[in-house]
């Protein structure tokens, strides 16, 4: 996806070479928050940039194999961990038979149709264990994870929202529960919460975020993967405090349910709304997923108001609403090299140079 020239360009810099985690250099700490399809495309790319990488990942799915093992056994949902896991595993051989091994999900009509194999061994060695994180570093070990994979909070949660438009007044909210209900909702979301209230946060993944030196929020499902994990009071003010840089990637598009009709801008008001205070260093959009002009102009004073500047860089793989791993990690290494401020990104390869405001 190429983006237009633009008609102001911004000074530019050499950056350092890109370290990679392939060739065994030493990158920053980067811990990634999300959950589903969006971490993985986030964790792909950041495994790229630093040697270690901890995902933390939302827990309030209710839906599929994951709201299954989560109603029947009580146990955190084990899906979007698992998604996670995938994503940093080694990728030698022998590890890549497990990986597909957990990834694969079961057929048939069954009591273990619809199931992924992942989901099962989690539940079982939380059960073992007593503990979901030692069942994560028991799985991830096998995996040969280079980094840690944790839950935002070490209870299972669910997600509330104010959806307005589905009654005869467009003015009357409803109450939906439940993390599905919330995505697939025709309605508009206009706020969610989490039950319980102030969950407690993962001890490890407050530490994570507190020492980390980078930290990627997004992209993903807005109100159920994104805006959750600034409801977690603990973790909240880790990520409102920690020292490390702070990177905001927006969706390529808006998401049918969650977010229809929502340009970018109005992705980072509804942040600012849920998460007063809060303010991170740069906000990643793909260059084709806004046009130059009022909406860019727009999206810069949102940004802002989170203290914030706006890098624009093709990071959507060709003719998808997917994140390209190489293209991500690329604006991510720059970042994580550049100095602190407005600094412009330069060209590398045949990526399209990030043009700032």
């Amino acid at each position: 996806m190429s983006a237009a020239v633009n008609p102001e360009p911004a000074e530019r810099q050499v950056l350092p070479e890109r370290h990679d985690s392939a060739g065994g250099a030493e990158g920053p700490s980067i811990v990634a928050l999300g959950g589903g399809h969006g971490l993985y495309a986030t964790l792909r790319a950041a495994r790229r940039v630093a040697d270690a990488v901890t995902a933390v990942v939302t827990v309030a799915d209710d839906g599929g194999s994951s709201g299954r093992l989560r109603a029947e056994l009580g146990v955190i949902p084990p899906g979007d961990l698992r998604m996670a896991l995938a994503a940093l595993a080694d990728d030698a051989s022998d590890v890549a038979e497990w990986t597909e091994t957990i990834q694969h999900r079961f057929g048939g009509t069954g009591a273990l149709a619809g199931h992924s194999v992942g989901n099962l061994l989690l539940a079982g060695l939380t059960e073992v264990l007593g503990d979901p994180v030692e069942a994560l570093d028991r799985l991830a070990r096998l995996l040969r994870v280079r980094g840690r994979v944790l839950p935002m909070s070490p209870v299972a949660l669910e997600i509330e929202a104010d959806v307005q438009g589905l009654e005869s007044d467009p003015r009357v909210s409803r109450c939906i529960r439940g993390q599905v209900a919330v995505a697939t909702t025709p309605g508009k979301v206009r706020r969610v919460r989490l039950l319980p209230h102030d969950p407690p946060a993962s001890p490890a993944a407050v530490s994570a975020v507190e020492s980390a030196d980078m930290v990627v929020l997004g992209p993903g499902s807005w109100f159920s993967s994104v805006i959750p994990h600034v409801l977690v009071p603990e973790l909240f003010e880790a990520l409102r405090t920690t020292p490390a840089r702070k990177v905001l990637v927006l969706n390529l598009a808006p998401e049918p349910g969650e977010t229809t009709g929502f340009s970018a801008e109005r992705h980072l008001h509804v942040l600012s709304q849920h998460a007063p205070g809060f303010t991170v260093d740069h906000v990643v959009v793909d260059s084709a997923s806004v046009p130059y002009g009022r909406e860019r102009e727009h999206l810069a004073r949102a940004a802002r108001g989170l203290n914030a500047d706006v890098v624009y860089a093709d990071v959507a793989a060709t003719g998808t609403h997917v994140h390209d791993a190489a293209a991500l990690a690329a604006v991510l290494a720059d970042l994580a090299s550049a100095p602190r401020g407005r600094t412009a990104i330069a060209p590398q390869g045949e990526r399209k140079s990030a043009s700032w405001q």
